[in-house]
């Protein structure tokens, strides 16, 4: 993984192996970042995508595998109660399964770059954005304080 700020942004190139979740979060902890928005694109060789099912109040998994190409990611990184970064990424990839064409979306709780992963990194300036957990969603929210 390399990075570089270029103005209000930081451009962050994954290389094959990284895990862009991780890779973001380690970014955004080197450079101080508390909340920021991000983006990307790329070719990635695995992705846990999750779907949350209100009434049970859980995520359900599912591992796509192969030739990915991440077709949009887009997330944040915030802050929760208990001071440590959070993450809320989705995501949608696009694959073949024999001569058919498909696509997975959703949630993303983890993804493995295949041969690149370029995102682009926003820093919030003169504030923070903080995760607050509804009891009545079970799952959190952007919270301004």
């Amino acid at each position: 993984m390399e990075y570089r700020k270029f103005g209000d942004a930081i451009f962050i190139r994954m290389d094959r192996g990284d895990e862009i979740i991780g890779g973001i979060l380690d970014v955004c902890k080197k450079e101080q970042i508390l909340s920021a928005t991000f983006s990307g694109i790329g070719g990635c060789s695995e992705a846990e995508i999750q779907t949350f099912i209100p009434d049970k109040g859980v995520f359900e998994t599912q591992t796509v595998s192969g030739m990915l190409e991440l077709v949009s990611l887009t997330g944040n990184v915030i802050l929760g109660d208990d001071g440590c970064q959070n993450f809320h990424a989705h995501g949608v990839f696009s694959y073949k399964e024999g001569e058919q064409h498909c696509i997975a979306a959703g949630h993303l709780k983890s993804v493995t770059v295949l041969y690149t992963g370029e995102i682009e990194l926003r820093p919030v300036k003169d504030g923070v954005i903080y995760k607050q957990y509804s009891p009545e969603t079970g799952t959190g929210f952007w919270s301004f304080r």
